[in-house]
């Protein structure tokens, strides 16, 4: 069993900036942010292996980054040049073959 812990959400103007981290009870290889926005269905954002491999959704190259310190069993994903569509609640996910999904956290991009 993993728990996941995220923090960082909030109220951001267009084009800021937030960084969320995701905490995870012990060592997992894969983790990865997902965000579902009202009515939409739940998307990858972007994907980390514990190696350093990483995959990001189209809508966010060049503008997030995901990253991971494996020493405290954390992820981050720091959002730029933040967009209205970006509003969304983002989970933490991780995986080793069973899948955690974190609590979710609010990121409102709203002027």
């Amino acid at each position: 069993q993993v728990q996941l812990v995220e923090s960082g959400g909030g109220l951001v103007q267009p084009g800021g900036s937030l960084r969320l981290s995701c905490a995870a009870s012990r060592s997992i290889f894969s983790m990865a942010w997902y965000r579902q926005a009202p009515g939409k269905q739940r998307e990858l954002v972007a994907g980390i292996t514990a190696d350093g491999g990483t995959n990001y959704a189209d809508f966010v190259k060049g503008r997030f980054t995901i990253s991971r310190d494996n020493a405290k069993n954390t992820v981050y994903l720091q959002m730029n040049s933040l967009k209205p569509e970006d509003t969304a609640v983002y989970y933490c996910y991780a995986r080793d073959g069973y899948a955690y999904w974190g609590q979710g956290t609010q990121v409102t991009v709203s002027s």
